[in-house]
C-alpha cells in the first residue's frame, strides 16, 4: 500500500466521509481508511441542521437522503413533562432555502455520503491505521498493517479516542457528564409530531423525534448503572416510571415498552482539542471536539469542519507542504473560534434540560420568553453562522436584569413566515 495519495482520511464515519467528499470535489486523490469492515448501526448522528443541509445540498447528499425517505422537522422544542412548550425554536423563521431539520438513520446518512463521493475518492475497509508517518515534525502519511501510505495531508476522523491525534501529541481534554443517554428505537408510531422535542422532567431529559417508516427515536437520561442487570420485571417497572414522570410520552408507551430491551446506553461528554492541526494533519469531527447530543450539533459540526477545511485548501491552490500548513493554520483559527461558542451553547442547552439546578431552569424560561435571544440561539444552533451572546444577554436569560429589547427580532429574521412555503411539513 505504498502508492502516494494527495490526502489520506482516517475513519469512514460522517466526519471522514464528509472530508473525503469535500476534498475529493477539489480534484484531490483521496484515500479513506476504515478499521471496521462495515458501518455500525448507532443511535446518534441522525438529525441534520440547516447549515449542514446547505453543504449537503451542494454535494448532492441532501437530495439522496430525501429520496431515501428522510423527514423534515419543523421545530426544536423544549417542553414540560406534560408536553407544554417552554421554548420553541421555529426553524421556519431562518433565512435559508432549507428552513428545517432533516432526520434519518445514521447508516442511511453514511450511505448517502458514500454514494456522493467523487471519482477520485477510494474507501478501503478493514484497514487499521497504526500511526502517522513523520518527516521531522511534519505528518507525511500513515502506517498500516500492510504498508505505508504517503500523503500530502492526513485527516484524522477516527473518533473521540483518536489514535492519530494522540500519536502527534495533540490533546483533547474530555469532560464527562454525570449521566448517560439510553437510546430506544420505537416502531409503529406514525403519529409523532414532526419536531425535535426535549422534555424537562424531574428525572432529567427525555428526547424524541420521528424517523422514517413510522418509527421514532427516544433518548432517556439515566444514571451510569441505572439499567444494569434489570430483568424483564425490573425493566417494565423502569419504563413505567419513565412514562409516569413524562405524561406527554403516553402515545409512545406501547412502543416504548416493546422496544425497551433493544437499547444502546451512550456515554455523554464534551471536549475541544487544544489545536485542530499539526503540520500535515487536520482533525475533523469527534477526533477534535465533542458536545452533548441534546442540541444536535455533533455531526453537524463535523460536516462544517470538512467544508471549512476544503475552503482553506481551495484558497491555497496547492498541496505543497508550506501552502498546506498555512491553510491548516487558518482552519484551526476559524474552527476553534466557532467550536468554542458552539460547545458553550450546546452545554448551556443541555444544562437547561438535564440539570435540576435553579440556573438551568431560569435560563430555559428566560430564553424561551425572549424573542431576540431565542432567535439568536436558533441561528447558532442551525449552523447558519455563530451569533454570540454578550454577558448582558446572559443576565437577561437568567432574569437577573429585564431586557428592553426582548420583543425585538434580530434584523436577519424574515418579516413574516410563509406557512405555505416554509418547507416545514413532514414528508
Amino acid at each position: 500500500m505504498s502508492a502516494r495519495h494527495d490526502v489520506v482520511v482516517c475513519g469512514a464515519g460522517v466526519a471522514g466521509l464528509a472530508a473525503a467528499c469535500a476534498l475529493g470535489r477539489l480534484g484531490h486523490r483521496v484515500l479513506v481508511l476504515e478499521k471496521r469492515p462495515a458501518p455500525q448501526p448507532v443511535a446518534k448522528g441522525e438529525v441534520l441542521q440547516p447549515g449542514s443541509l446547505a453543504v449537503l445540498r451542494e454535494w448532492g447528499v441532501a437530495d439522496r437522503l430525501e429520496r431515501a425517505g428522510a423527514l423534515r422537522l419543523s421545530k426544536l422544542v423544549a417542553r414540560a413533562a406534560d408536553g407544554r412548550p417552554r421554548m420553541v425554536l421555529d426553524y421556519g423563521r431562518l433565512p435559508t432555502e432549507q428552513p428545517w431539520l432533516l432526520a434519518h438513520d445514521y447508516p442511511a446518512i453514511l450511505a448517502a455520503l458514500a454514494d456522493a463521493l467523487p471519482p477520485g475518492v477510494e474507501v478501503r475497509r478493514g484497514v487499521v491505521v497504526r500511526e502517522p508517518l513523520r518527516t521531522g515534525d511534519r505528518v507525511t502519511g500513515v502506517r498500516c498493517d500492510d504498508g505505508d501510505v504517503p500523503a500530502s495531508l492526513v485527516v484524522a476522523a477516527d473518533g473521540i479516542s483518536s489514535r492519530v491525534r494522540r500519536a502527534v501529541g495533540l490533546t483533547a481534554p474530555r469532560q464527562d457528564y454525570p449521566h448517560r443517554l439510553a437510546a430506544f428505537e420505537l416502531d409503529g408510531v406514525a403519529e409523532v409530531e414532526p419536531d425535535f422535542s426535549a422534555y424537562v422532567t424531574e428525572n432529567g431529559l427525555r428526547l424524541r423525534y420521528p424517523l422514517p417508516g413510522g418509527r421514532a427515536r427516544l433518548y432517556v437520561q439515566v444514571g451510569p448503572d441505572e439499567l444494569r442487570g434489570l430483568d424483564a420485571t425490573g425493566l417494565r417497572r423502569w419504563t413505567d416510571r419513565v412514562l409516569d414522570g413524562c405524561p406527554a410520552l403516553a402515545p409512545l408507551a406501547e412502543a416504548f415498552r416493546a422496544g425497551a430491551r433493544d437499547r444502546q446506553v451512550l456515554p455523554v461528554s464534551r471536549s475541544l482539542a487544544a489545536a485542530l492541526t499539526a503540520p500535515g494533519l487536520a482533525l475533523v469531527g469527534e477526533s477534535g471536539h465533542s458536545v452533548h447530543p441534546m442540541a444536535a450539533q455533533g455531526m453537524n459540526s463535523a460536516i462544517a469542519d470538512a467544508h471549512q477545511l476544503a475552503a482553506v485548501l481551495r484558497q491555497g491552490g496547492s498541496l505543497a507542504a508550506d501552502v498546506v500548513d498555512h491553510a491548516l493554520g487558518r482552519y484551526d483559527a476559524a474552527r476553534r473560534r466557532d467550536l468554542r461558542h458552539i460547545g458553550r451553547t450546546s452545554h448551556n442547552a443541555a444544562r437547561m434540560i438535564t440539570s435540576r439546578s435553579w440556573v438551568g431552569r431560569r435560563a430555559l424560561t428566560g430564553t424561551g420568553g425572549n424573542d431576540r435571544i431565542r432567535h439568536e440561539v436558533m441561528h447558532t444552533m442551525s449552523g447558519l453562522g455563530v451569533r454570540r451572546l454578550t454577558p448582558l444577554d446572559r443576565l437577561h436569560q437568567l432574569g437577573v436584569l429585564p431586557d428592553p429589547r426582548s420583543g425585538l427580532l434580530p434584523a436577519w429574521v424574515p418579516a413574516a413566515p410563509d406557512p405555505a412555503g416554509s418547507g416545514a411539513a413532514n414528508r
